[in-house]
């Protein structure tokens, strides 16, 4: 059977009129990876209003592992609904929120007292954790790594890289905030070994402690396990001990944004648990929600409590609808079943594309950790010269013939693979042979 199932060219003309609307109602600034008009989803699979039927590759910027309208998920919700919608954590105490907290106490790494708050998006639950690290340390220096994505408001924005794409034009930023390059096993430096690469990266490290900014300043250390935006890079272990140890030695907080690279994706609910470190605070959301919009900040009970009451929360944290979804997506994805598949997704996009390397040359590294995979296209192999141009020809044919996908990497020059956990092996099969196809077409034009 062929999922994708085209009966116009993309988008059609239903598609078209509401694009148009889009354009003359929503600011130019708010970017769109595709031209897809959604009417509905279900699994891996999403149709348009012009009855175009598509496979999704990209899963909301993997906000979707547990699938598009989960059964559990959604009838957890309309079964909230019925009772009551919101009436604000800050005036009432919401039993859904209490319960959620305690799933995720027990669910991330750590043997110890935890506490969680939770809020809207991902961005709100990095600028609480950074604001709690700083209240419990009195300190307000923060460590983070280029390459990273941490999110789009003033405190989290300043800690994101890939200035020209997130950062131009929006003035000055939050003070504090030190950045260094983080570990790229594909870009290490030539004639090194692994090894000798990892351990140059924490020579540097050391440095910047001492050229940047003293360790006795800082209030958190933040790092994306595997790094999303900056191109699916998973920082080495050894890198990870490092920070580790110089946290412990200081004093500082450890913040590990699992936003991304968490929920199950990887293999392991979190991507931090392949090395064996355990964070301070742990940052989730995306696919948490299964679609729903919340974040957490799970963090050591200590250095939850510092604030004075009534120094966190929101308005809308802890919304009891996105609190139940979040209670079914979480059980589902800390499975065993959950995480076995997520291994096996990730290893049939991986040898698939590992034989891609063999045949075109466009292609410079493929890479990941289950399945959180990607693709970066290059000009040269020998100097790896990102090529931004074949990504973007690549994507557009390949959203062309059915498959929806988004960019990736600091260069913009990859094609990130976040499809839904559930896929079905046949969906997955046929979405990587509509990427093939359309890599070959890519490379056709260039031999």
């Amino acid at each position: 059977m062929n999922y994708i199932q085209l009966k116009t060219a993309l988008p059609g003309p239903k598609g078209q009129s509401i694009l148009e609307r889009r354009k003359q109602a929503l600011p130019s600034g708010l970017a769109k990876s595709t031209e897809v008009v959604v009417e509905r989803a279900e699994g891996a699979l999403v149709w348009d209003v012009d009855g175009n039927q598509l496979i999704d590759f990209a899963g909301g910027i993997g906000m979707i592992n547990v699938g598009h309208c989960n059964e559990a998920v959604v009838r957890a919700i309309k079964e909230q609904v019925d009772k009551y919608i919101h009436t604000c954590s800050l005036v009432t105490t919401i039993e859904p929120y209490i319960e959620l907290a305690e799933l995720l106490n027990s669910s991330t790494p750590g043997n110890f007292p935890k506490k969680t708050l939770l809020a809207n998006s991902g961005s709100e639950a990095v600028e609480n954790a950074v604001n709690i690290a700083k209240y419990h340390t009195r300190r307000n220096a923060v460590l983070c790594f280029e390459g990273a994505y941490h999110g789009r408001t003033l405190l989290t924005l300043s800690l994101t890289s890939k200035y020209a794409l997130f950062k131009k034009g929006f003035g000055t930023y939050v003070p504090d905030i030190y950045r260094i390059p983080a570990p790229n096993m594909y870009r290490k430096t030539d004639g090194m070994t692994e090894e000798q690469y990892v351990a140059h990266c924490i020579q540097n490290l050391e440095r910047a402690l001492i050229a940047q900014v003293d360790p006795e300043s800082l209030a958190a250390i933040i790092i994306e396990p595997v790094q999303g935006e900056g191109g699916f890079l998973p920082i080495p272990a050894q890198y990870l001990q490092k920070l580790r140890d110089i946290c412990d030695q200081y004093g500082i907080v450890f913040i590990a944004d699992e936003i991304q690279c968490g929920a199950g994706r990887t293999g392991k609910l979190y991507a931090i648990e392949h090395s064996g470190i355990v964070p301070d605070i742990v940052v989730s959301a995306k696919s948490i929600g299964a679609g729903m919009p919340i974040s957490a900040v799970t963090g050591k009970a200590e250095i939850m409590d510092a604030p004075h009451l009534g120094g966190i929360g929101g308005t809308y944290g802890g919304s009891p609808v996105a609190c139940v979804a979040a209670i079914e997506a979480i059980k589902i994805l800390k499975s065993e079943s959950f995480l076995k598949r997520a291994c096996e997704v990730g290893s049939i996009i991986s040898t698939t594309m590992s034989g891609w390397k063999e045949k075109y040359p466009i292609i410079g590294d493929t890479r990941g950790v289950g399945a959180m995979q990607l693709v970066e296209f290059v000009k040269d192999r020998n100097a790896k010269t990102p090529d931004m141009d074949v990504a973007m020809e690549v994507m557009k044919d390949a959203i062309n013939n059915g498959l929806i996908l988004i960019r990736a990497g600091l260069y913009s020059n990859c094609i990130r693979l976040l499809p839904p956990i559930v896929i079905t092996d046949e969906q997955l099969k046929e979405g990587l042979a509509v990427l093939e196809s359309a890599i070959a077409r890519a490379q056709q034009k260039r031999n």
